[in-house]
């Protein structure tokens, strides 16, 4: 008897830790949920993703080559090589075509492509929507009307716009959609600190876009037809337009933007599975919000203001950077993304510049061919019930 009580006395804390093994465990199983949803704690960081990201940069680095060496004049490699390391091109023509007009539209290409990108992705990932954009919240309507505004209201600032400023129209055009923008971005932002429904924002966003495009269209319809085709072509956008001087506002505005997407790696994967599981994991949502927000302003702002609105971009790399890291962890897709959205820009310009010929095809009809066949195959895996 002793010995079958001292059993049960032993055994009793035995079964009983036994028993809540046994018990299910929500917070555990939505932790391991999330896991497998995220592919967050796997093997993310081993084996052939980091080999990825190195051919992203591989593939980064040829294409950006390539559109320096392509073009209406074909210049070769081993020159443009000597050029960029401060040699003498052997013919002179060349060192100008690559310094002045090539890399600075290259580079601009880059830096749109990783804003875009990363834009794109903060705005799939916060409204839980695979077909959101970074034009969502309204900012490139806030850009398209500020250029609306000079080139077909303005009278004589107008007309030289048409004949050509050379630079300096280029900055004033540049200046009056950044400020467009900016007030669009500021009016979101006012509005993100009072709304706490995601939903709700992107109502708002899409509303005022519509808004201010009837604006727009307004201007047209009184503009003049020369005006209205000047505006037309700024709505087509060019990595082009882009001088050495503009450069580093761009690349500062951008790289403003990728660091404050760096920062929100953690709320961004926890918000994949909605929010009130980012809630659950100590997430301040209304930090993360104006966050996500900013970002994605500071990005499209400045793609926007200097390059105009490039469409299928952000809406396509996203989905492209998950294809290739076979990963939802955005410690992995920022810099995918990043990479990716590069890649896809100078390959579009590459392509609108039909190396050896003279005609420049409109950027946005490149970008649509490369990107609505990406938006067409994510809407026909949705409707297979596949994402």
């Amino acid at each position: 008897m002793t010995q079958l009580v001292d059993k049960a006395g032993r055994g009793a804390p035995t079964i009983s830790r036994e028993l809540s093994e046994l018990q299910p465990k929500p917070r555990a199983r939505t932790a391991t949920f999330a896991a497998r949803f995220t592919n967050i704690g796997g093997r993310e960081f081993s084996g052939a993703k980091p080999v990825l990201l190195v051919a992203l940069l591989g593939a980064l680095g040829v294409l950006l080559m390539l559109s320096l060496a392509l073009g209406s004049a074909s210049i070769p490699l081993e020159q443009i090589v000597t050029i960029l390391l401060g040699g003498e091109a052997d013919r002179q023509p060349w060192t100008n075509i690559v310094l002045k007009f090539r890399l600075p539209k290259s580079v601009a290409a880059a830096l749109a492509g990783m804003a875009l990108g990363v834009s794109g992705l903060l705005m799939q990932t916060y409204f839980r929507n695979p077909l959101a954009e970074p034009f969502v919240l309204g900012v490139s309507s806030g850009a398209s009307l500020g250029v609306a505004l000079i080139v077909l209201t303005s009278g004589a600032v107008g007309g030289a716009l048409l004949a050509g400023l050379g630079l300096a129209g280029d900055l004033l055009l540049s200046a009056a959609a950044g400020l467009g923008a900016a007030l669009t971005m500021t009016l979101v932002l006012l509005a993100a600190l009072r709304v706490q429904s995601s939903v709700t924002l992107l109502v708002l966003g899409l509303m005022f876009g519509y808004f201010v495009g009837a604006i727009v269209s307004l201007l047209l319809y009184f503009a003049l037809p020369e005006r209205i085709q000047a505006y037309i072509n700024w709505t087509f956008g060019s990595f082009s337009g882009v001088t050495a001087e503009q450069l580093p506002i761009l690349a500062l505005f951008v790289a403003a933007g990728l660091a404050l997407s760096a920062a929100l790696v953690k709320p961004l994967n926890a918000l994949l599975l909605g929010e009130d599981y980012a809630l659950s994991l100590g997430v301040n949502l209304n930090r993360a919000r104006i966050g996500i927000v900013l970002a994605t302003a500071l990005l499209v702002c400045a793609v926007t203001a200097f390059c105009g609105p490039i469409a299928f971009i952000g809406i396509a790399v996203p989905h492209l950077s998950r294809g290739l890291l076979g990963s939802s962890d955005h410690r992995l897709l920022l810099p995918g993304a990043c990479l990716t959205g590069a890649c896809v820009a100078l390959l579009a310009a590459i392509v609108a510049e039909l190396p050896g010929n003279n005609l420049v095809l409109p950027l946005n009809v490149v970008t649509a061919f490369l990107g609505a066949p990406v938006v067409m195959l994510v809407v026909w895996r949705q409707a297979q019930g596949k994402l």
